[in-house]
């Protein structure tokens, strides 16, 4: 059989291993009740071992009750779960997430885990297992029992019955198991705790919803010592406590029917083995994630849907920012028309003063303001686990996001845009920025994941061309980090509202694919030939495609936080115009004498900078991805050029390794601290030498030294280029200043550590610590290293001054040390091991 029908399909994801990849929201919880340790949540008659006592016997007079998806009974920190024999043997989510924890550890709305669990009634116990579906097969085969029989559904917890109600309903106590430590999910591992002190651990709240329970905890880990930094004492165990919601999710009765995912469009999705096809073996399936749209009027090209997409925003939001919110949801509203769906994406305020409201409802998606320092925002959402459909979202933004978005806009976008040279930036401004970050979150819960090759699609005369960035966009997806368009020059004249990514060509292809329903298909299979006649313009147009997953993060093109990478190197030369043009209006963004926010934006510049200058690295030991024609996402993979290669280092040399006293103002740093800068400027090269000579990038130039022989860039190539930009002294003789001796010293202190067995500590100023590269007996790139070495040696000569001979002089004991490591001599003359 090639193909199962819908029902059968659904009925046919049978168990053998987790499969759900999305990720999962922070739940939140309300009726509140006063906080008692699992230790004295004895209120109440309790059941005896196998002994059911009456209903009323059990709930009495002084349980309060909710109904909803179970019925919940509690009284004075107990909590009993009545639950419908309806429910039982139905699947349903249970999915854990911290919505606080010390700030050591973790972050609110931090997943820990979910699970596909059903309740299963046995005699007098109420079983809570565990389920999955990493397996498809023909319900109506032996094959597919034979499935069903290779993993049983484990036993998570067995309840005791406390009591049956008139319906036969069973009621069990859950207060242990919900203010304990589940150990299926991961918060003890998401707070870095060890075993879970009962004494300090309860449940706080418990709201029953029509298709959701959810249970607030507060649970407390005890937690081993923490060995302090070079061999000192042990520091104190510190408990963790946090506040962690479990929720319940009901599943759909009938499942969607799931869509096949292809490497050429990017979703995120789930992977099952597809036992039920004539292929001669278990073939891996993978499904996409998406929202269940279906329209009113199947047969209209466009229709509204059944059940439109909806986001409530949170009341805690301020009000001068509630009608970006909006419009940043509503933005996708064109890519579903492309799908033939009207209004399918919507926006609302969250009731006020409805007291039967909540934002914890499974059945609302929402926009929830979180007061935290955090500066950023998440867009997870809830899926089905059998169809891959999205059932709910909770998109978080933290508030400090503000000061994010600010700092990406200042140092990206202020010399061509006058409202960003003075700080705090105008609401207005603000307002399009959360649009845009929230805009992006939303696509997350709409299935789409980071698409990072859209900041190489479109080169960078298109970049700068304000006609065609009016039209598509300094880039193509609003799913790239591409952030803000920093290549621009002032003299380009782009528009400051094209500044900001948007929508673009690539989000509308990405859900005209995803959700377009396709008529008359009854099974995913029959639906991939529609499927892939829409793709079939990624073969013309470069800017419509999705990152190659078979690059494994070696395509230069494919980069975050990146503008232009098509050209790394030309595209950082002019963000670095722009970004001298930023420092020089430091000292005047910010009101006089405001010395922290002085501070911050600089350090917001630096930050650019040194993010700049990282996207160029990659190029070394790159591969490029050339799309080959035919169905799939096939790319034939081609080392970068070695003229593209050694440009990028020349660059690197140019404007990192000599040093760059711009980036260093005088001016600025006289006022902010005692130092020249040395101690920072000295921290990023480090960054980039461990980055292009680590392990894998020296490993590729390798390959491609295979494949190209003299033509490729090699290692021995790269070592010589950085002899001579970062050791130019030694060959001419000239003095070392102090800024470069550092540079040399870490230079030869990272060679050094790949011929070591352990870290080798660094001699440079500023306590930068050890470099650790692992050690490989089998690498090639000792040889190199070896000599690189030795020839470095050769050069230290006596030099000019002082200063510098007794600089030279360390370089050649370091170097004769990492050349020749004997164990130091003991004190009686012995070695030491």
């Amino acid at each position: 059989m090639s193909s199962l029908p819908l029902k059968p399909f659904a009925a046919a994801m049978v168990a053998f291993g987790l499969a759900a990849q999305s990720p999962r929201p922070a739940g939140h919880s309300q009726e509140p009740r006063p906080p008692v340790p699992l230790g004295q949540a004895q209120a109440g008659p309790r059941a005896a071992e196998g002994e059911v006592k009456a209903y009323d016997k059990v709930i009495t007079s002084e349980f309060r009750t909710q109904d909803g998806l179970f019925r919940v009974h509690s009284s004075k920190g107990k909590y009993l779960l009545e639950i419908p024999r309806t429910e039982l043997g139905k699947e349903m989510l249970l999915i854990a997430s911290i919505k606080g924890s010390p700030s050591s550890v973790g972050f609110p709305g931090q997943s820990a885990g979910d699970l596909t669990v059903r309740w299963e009634l046995r005699e007098n116990k109420v079983l809570l297992r565990l389920c999955s579906h990493a397996a498809l097969a023909d319900p109506s085969t032996g094959l597919a029992r034979s499935v069903q029989a290779m993993e049983t559904a484990t036993i998570m917890s067995a309840f005791a019955v406390e009591a049956f109600a008139k319906d036969g309903a069973p009621v069990i106590d859950v207060t242990r198991y919900f203010g304990g430590d589940i150990s299926e999910l991961g918060v003890k591992g998401a707070v870095q705790g060890s075993a879970l002190d009962a004494g300090r651990s309860f449940i706080e709240k418990v709201k029953a919803f029509p298709d959701n329970l959810n249970v607030e905890s507060l649970l407390t880990y005890n937690a081993s010592p923490s060995p302090l930094p070079a061999g000192g004492p042990a520091g104190p165990p510190r408990a963790r406590t946090a506040q962690v919601t479990y929720s319940m999710v009901r599943l759909p009765e009938v499942p969607m029917m799931p869509r096949l995912a292809d490497d050429r469009i990017g979703f995120f999705g789930y992977e099952v083995l597809d036992f039920g096809r004539e292929d001669q073996e278990a073939l891996k399936r993978r499904f996409i994630s998406r929202w269940r749209l279906e329209k009113k009027d199947p047969q209209a090209p466009r229709s509204e849907p059944v059940k439109p997409i909806i986001f409530y925003i949170d009341p805690a939001t301020p009000a001068k920012w509630v009608p970006f919110l909006k419009r940043a949801v509503e933005a996708w509203q064109p890519a579903f028309e492309a799908a033939g769906f009207i209004h399918a994406i919507q926006a609302r305020e969250a009731p006020k003063d409805d007291p039967d409201w909540s934002m914890d409802d499974a059945r609302h998606s929402c926009i929830r303001w979180i007061p935290s320092a955090i500066g950023n925002a998440r867009g997870p959402h809830v899926t089905d686990p059998r169809s891959g459909e999205i059932l709910e979202s909770k998109i978080e933004v933290y508030h400090n996001v503000i000061q994010r978005v600010t700092d990406w806009y200042f140092t990206q976008a202020a010399p061509l845009d006058a409202r960003a040279r003075r700080l705090p930036l105008p609401d207005d401004l603000m307002g399009e920025l959360i649009a845009y970050v929230v805009s992006h979150e939303v696509g997350h819960t709409l299935g789409l994941p980071h698409n990072f090759k859209a900041s190489s699609q479109y080169s960078l005369a298109q970049i700068r061309d304000k006609d065609w960035v009016r039209r598509n966009g300094h880039v193509s997806t609003l799913m790239d980090y591409c952030r803000f368009n920093y290549v621009a020059q002032p003299e380009d004249g782009i528009d400051v509202q094209d500044l900001i990514p948007r929508i673009g060509p690539y989000d509308l292809l990405a859900v005209q694919w995803g959700y377009t329903p396709v008529a008359g298909a009854r099974t995913p299979d029959e639906e991939k030939p529609f499927l892939d006649s829409l793709l079939e313009v990624q073969k013309t147009t470069p800017w419509l495609r999705f990152s190659d997953p078979r690059s494994e993060g070696t395509d230069p093109g494919d980069q975050s936080e990146a503008v232009g990478d098509q050209d790394a190197v030309q595209a950082t030369t002019l963000g670095l115009k722009n970004l001298k043009r930023v420092l020089d209006l430091v000292p005047s963004a910010n009101a006089p004498g405001s010395l922290d926010k002085l501070e911050h934006s600089y350090q917001a510049v630096l930050g650019q900078w040194g993010q700049e200058l990282a996207h160029v690295v990659p190029l070394v030991g790159g591969w490029d991805p050339a799309p080959v024609p035919g169905p799939g996402n096939r790319s034939r993979f081609t080392p970068v050029a070695q003229e593209r290669q050694r440009k990028a280092v020349q660059f690197l040399i140019a404007n990192l390794f000599r040093t760059p006293a711009w980036i260093l103002p005088d001016a600025i740093l006289r006022t902010l601290q005692p130092g020249s800068g040395q101690t920072e400027l000295l921290g990023f090269q480090r960054n980039v030498l461990v980055n292009l000579l680590s392990a894998p990038r020296t490993a590729r130039l390798q390959e491609h030294e295979a494949i190209l022989g003299n033509r490729a860039y090699t290692v021995e190539k790269l070592l010589a280029d950085l002899r001579g930009g970062i050791l130019t002294e030694l060959a001419t003789g000239a003095r070392v200043d102090g800024y470069r001796r550092n540079l040399q010293r870490v230079y030869v202190d990272i060679l050094g550590s790949r011929l070591t067995t352990s870290s080798a500590p660094t001699t440079a100023m500023g306590g930068l610590g050890p470099v650790r590269l692992r050690f490989n007996a089998n690498d090639d790139t000792r040889g190199a290293i070896r000599s690189e070495l030795k020839a470095i040696q050769g050069l230290c000569g006596k030099g000019t001054d002082r200063t510098t001979r007794i600089h030279l002089a360390d370089l050649k004991d370091q170097i004769t040390r990492y050349l020749d490591p004997r164990p130091a001599a003991g004190p009686a003359g012995g070695s030491t091991r």
